[in-house]
């Protein structure tokens, strides 16, 4: 019988593998001076998702109601520009959507700061091309963060 101890599990990945190696990789921040838990310690994602959900939902409900006035269609066309425009100003602004301020979270650079005008731009047409969205680092930031050197944290 070989030994699997040196491969690892597939069940338990390439990550516990290497932390049975003796490999650590700390936090999720750590690397970036994040504090691990606490106002400035990196967002959890569960409460990014459910942020951008309720944006997403409030810009439905903006283009369903007032620029598509009832029609289904055009409101689905009309929440992309919604959601884009309301990212860029809040963000912008004052660092938060109002779904990320109703779960305590904000977008900063990683020296504390806001975001400039074009980084937020940027970000925000990458988030909406989804895919750097989802793709993540060991911090759990993701592609459109790193782009513009951003982190979400709590506050």
């Amino acid at each position: 019988m070989e030994n699997r101890d040196a491969i690892g599990s597939w069940l338990d990945g390439p990550k516990a593998a290497a932390e049975q190696a003796g490999v650590d990789f700390g936090y999720r921040g750590e690397r970036l001076g994040l504090p691990e838990e606490g106002p400035g310690s990196i967002a959890p994602v569960g409460r990014r998702i459910a942020a951008l959900f309720i944006d997403w939902f409030l810009c439905l409900v903006i283009a369903y109601g007032l620029i598509a006035q009832g029609d289904a269609r055009g409101a689905n066309q009309w929440t992309t520009v919604v959601f884009a425009v309301l990212s860029v100003l809040t963000l912008g602004t004052i660092g938060m959507t109002p779904g990320k301020r109703l779960l305590r979270l904000r977008v900063v650079r990683l020296d504390g700061t806001r975001l400039g005008f074009g980084a937020v731009v940027l970000r925000t047409l990458l988030l909406l091309l989804v895919i750097p969205a989802v793709v993540w680092d060991r911090d759990t930031r993701g592609l459109h963060d790193k782009a513009v050197g951003a982190v979400q944290v709590r506050l």
